[in-house]
């Protein structure tokens, strides 16, 4: 899952633009990306006062961020910059401003921005069938759980529309499974165990599994239920799932929004062995690592320890609304008609897109690629940056890679903006986030680690004041 990492510093640009009145015509920069397509833009920058010298000249974004804040509910502490267009790893914004994205809308947009087999997934399914709710079949759905339960361990799909519902969905899941398994017990296992640093979703019972207080406090009384236990800790995981109170352990093998720390396979494999032995059951969150990140498809083949629950959404559907619950025969016995449901999910739109970003992601050549530009990327910082004072590791797998800093990051993740680099914060926010789209090159690579090797000073700054 996601939170919303960007900085509290906030700052604005004000490029002087000569025309009292601009109009700016994109299209789509056609030129710069092949395309035909067109969408004009009515741009109006409006000059300054011209009996205050000090009033600046203010641009479209600037306009448009005043305009927001005045009709949205303040939940996101958004970054200053108003994008409007993408191609590849790279986004522009209002003023044409090109950045390289190392976000990708929090790791969401796997294939990039504007990959074109989605665009024709999306295009061709918009112009046939979007929308039917789940009272109907679709061949779209179908050919997306047909894959996803051929390449995974499990037997069974159900699809939500994002992480958060992906996470609520197990947690039902995994409750009616532990009645289902305990039919003459009054008081089945209902507990269940998360971790330091977790983050499983912002609804009121993926939040309850959510590490941080700050998350859960304001909207207490949450789910009972939980214990946090620390991240790695074999003996307390193991000793907490004897005692036979567990319905279900939520990990992730790979933790984003932590901070980029990565389970050992030691750890896993206590895990399973410990819920085996009682019938609990073991869930791996893999919305944010999964799907290829790690140069895996999922991020717990590497370790060779398989889940009876999974949970996927962020790139799923490569930009479009999607989760998923991948779950085992055993799990989905449990399960019957009206235990669960939704209108939107596994719509014939989504579920068609998600066919093409997993063909794309799924091919060994791909995953191959992404293992081989991870550790060409680690490497890189490692030695560019390593050097620093303020930087105290570079770690991750894969295409999720974390900085870890002895000082607040957003100082970094600022400069960076300035100067054409979108990054992310992580853990306690001493964390850089890098987590490009799956497609990015080498030599963007290259740039990215220049840019944040430029940036770093900004740190010894922000330390002094």
């Amino acid at each position: 899952m996601s939170c919303y990492p960007y900085s509290s510093s906030l700052f604005l640009n004000n490029n002087t633009l000569s025309p009292a009145s601009t109009r700016l015509h994109r299209t789509c920069n056609s030129a710069r990306f092949g395309l035909r397509i067109s969408a004009s833009l009515n741009v109006e920058v409006h000059a300054p006062d011209s009996n205050s010298s000090s009033n600046p000249r203010i641009t479209k974004s600037q306009e448009l961020m005043e305009e927001s804040n005045k009709v949205f509910v303040g939940t996101y502490a958004r970054a200053p910059l108003v994008l409007s267009s993408g191609k590849g790893c790279k986004l522009y914004d209002l003023e044409g401003r090109e950045y390289l994205d190392l976000t990708s809308g929090i790791a969401v947009n796997a294939l990039g921005h504007g990959d074109p087999d989605w665009i024709t997934a999306v295009t061709q399914q918009a112009n046939t069938l979007t929308h039917v709710s789940n009272i109907y079949y679709s061949l779209p759905q179908l050919e997306l759980a047909k894959r996803l339960v051929a390449s995974s361990f499990a037997d069974r799909v159900f699809f939500s529309n994002s992480g958060t519902e992906a996470n609520e969905a197990a947690i039902k899941f995994s409750r009616k499974f532990q009645r289902f398994s305990h039919p003459g017990e009054k008081q089945p296992p209902v507990e269940f165990i998360a971790f330091s640093n977790c983050f499983h979703g912002r609804t009121m019972g993926a939040v309850a599994l959510t590490s941080k207080e700050h998350y859960r406090s304001p909207f207490e009384p949450v789910m009972p239920g939980v214990t946090f236990l620390e991240y790695g800790n074999i003996q307390s995981a193991t000793e907490l799932i004897q005692s036979g109170k567990i319905a279900a352990v939520f990990v992730e093998p790979i933790q984003g929004e932590g901070g980029i720390y990565s389970a050992t396979k030691e750890f896993l494999q206590a895990l399973r062995t410990s819920c085996d032995s009682v019938g609990s059951l073991l869930v791996f969150d893999e919305v944010q690592c999964g799907l290829g990140r790690t140069g895996h498809l999922w991020a717990h083949e590497a370790y060779g320890i398989y889940p009876d629950i999974m949970t996927l959404a962020k790139p799923l559907a490569g930009g479009l609304p999607i989760g998923a619950v991948l779950v085992t025969e055993r799990v989905a016995a449990a399960i019957n008609y009206g235990d669960h449901g939704s209108t939107f999910a596994g719509g014939p739109l989504v579920c068609n897109a998600a066919v093409a970003v997993l063909k794309k992601i799924a091919e060994p050549s791909f995953l191959a690629s992404v293992t081989k530009k991870g550790q060409y990327f680690r490497e890189l910082l490692v030695k560019k940056l390593g050097g620093n004072s303020h930087v105290k590791e570079v770690r991750g797998v894969g295409l999720i890679i974390g900085i870890d800093l002895d000082v607040p990051a957003s100082p970094l993740v600022d400069a960076c903006q300035q100067s054409g680099l979108l990054v992310l914060t992580a853990g306690k926010g001493n964390v850089v986030r890098l987590v490009p789209p799956l497609t990015i090159t080498e030599q963007e690579l290259d740039h990215a680690a220049e840019i944040l090797f430029n940036c770093l000073p900004v740190l010894d700054k922000t330390n002094k004041n």
